[in-house]
């Protein structure tokens, strides 16, 4: 058995920031299913909600949030994220991540609009920001000598003192003492012990059969918990991004909703909009109500998809602000 300060399951955003964090004073283990980039986290276009912009204000931010959530939020909850925000970023911008500047005030960063949002508060790195913070975290956890990173490792079960009592009489039933996990190159178990130990691989996405999440979004690390006495809650809310493309012979892959926020409009196959019948703020609407509505005009015409029409803006502004979705377009000829 080899021993950690700490124990992190999960390679995103949330794990590797964390890592980063306790790796100061502590000696950690990273432990990932795949390759360090093959989460979800590598995977958002769009950008980070912050209060950064002139005019904006925390209390706007987290009202804005509050009516997203359609009254289920938690306000502290979302005070506390909302007012975090800016550090949060500061910590990222810090670290190098190379976030899209203004091109009319280069000192400026680029801000965007996303739907739920009543302003520009989401920074971004062109439309690829999670790949370009996760490889700039990546470089940086691989250089801490104190963090053990554990590719191609799939975490099995939380280690409690219910499953040691067997050799070990008399411990606390729900006392976390580690994990094992599995070693995918050599098919053996590990077992790895810790004072404390983190959960943080993501979501459920997959167990639909048509998501924008990776297939890494299994949902182990809430299946493990919950296995080890953890209270799971929410289980309802599935992440959807209203928007992907769709193609009969390839993989649908996510198209951001900066879209929207730059503009582009949802039409049906005649060219008419429909968001204005379903919402006042149309395509700008949250996330969930836009996504119902997409499924209500499909289901309601017969129609295999919907479409987004960004086409009043001219190609060089397309290419600068979306070349991730242009370039991998192109690579489908289309």
């Amino acid at each position: 058995m080899r021993t950690f300060d700490v124990i992190i399951i999960g390679s995103g955003l949330a794990g590797m920031s964390l890592a980063l964090h306790l790796a100061q004073d502590r000696r950690v283990a990273l432990v990932t299913k795949r390759e360090l980039l093959d989460g979800a986290s590598s995977w958002a276009q769009g950008g980070i909600a912050g209060v950064l912009g002139s005019g904006d204000s925390v209390a706007d931010h987290v009202e804005d949030t509050m009516i997203a959530g359609a009254g289920l939020c938690n306000r502290d909850a979302a005070e506390f994220v909302v007012s975090s925000s800016r550090a949060a970023i500061d910590w990222l911008i810090q670290a190098g991540v190379p976030f899209s500047r203004d091109e009319e005030d280069p000192s400026q960063y680029h801000l965007t609009r996303e739907g739920g949002h009543g302003r520009r508060r989401i920074i971004h790195a062109d439309d690829a920001t999670g790949a370009a913070v996760q490889q700039t975290l990546v470089e940086r956890i691989r250089s801490d000598p104190h963090i053990e990173v554990m590719e191609q490792h799939i975490a099995v079960d939380i280690i409690t003192g219910k499953k040691l009592n067997s050799r070990k009489p008399g411990l606390p039933e729900n006392r976390c003492y580690g994990a094992y996990v599995l070693d995918k190159r050599s098919g053996e178990i590990e077992t790895l012990g810790a004072l404390n130990t983190v959960i943080a691989s993501g979501g459920t996405g997959k167990v639909y059969l048509y998501t924008t999440n990776p297939d890494t979004a299994t949902g182990d690390g809430v299946a493990m918990g919950w296995r080890a006495g953890c209270r799971v809650a929410n289980m309802e809310f599935i992440q959807f991004h209203p928007t992907c493309l769709y193609h009969p012979q390839a993989k649908s892959f996510l198209i951001t909703e900066a879209v929207r926020g730059e503009g582009g409009l949802l039409k049906l196959p005649d060219g008419r909009r429909f968001m204005p019948e379903h919402d006042a703020r149309a395509e700008l609407a949250p996330r969930d109500i836009v996504a119902r509505s997409i499924d209500y005009e499909m289901k309601k015409r017969g129609l295999e998809c919907v479409y987004l029409d960004i086409s009043h803006q001219p190609a060089d502004f397309l290419t600068a602000h979306f070349p991730n979705i242009y370039a991998r377009c192109l690579e489908l000829g289309i």
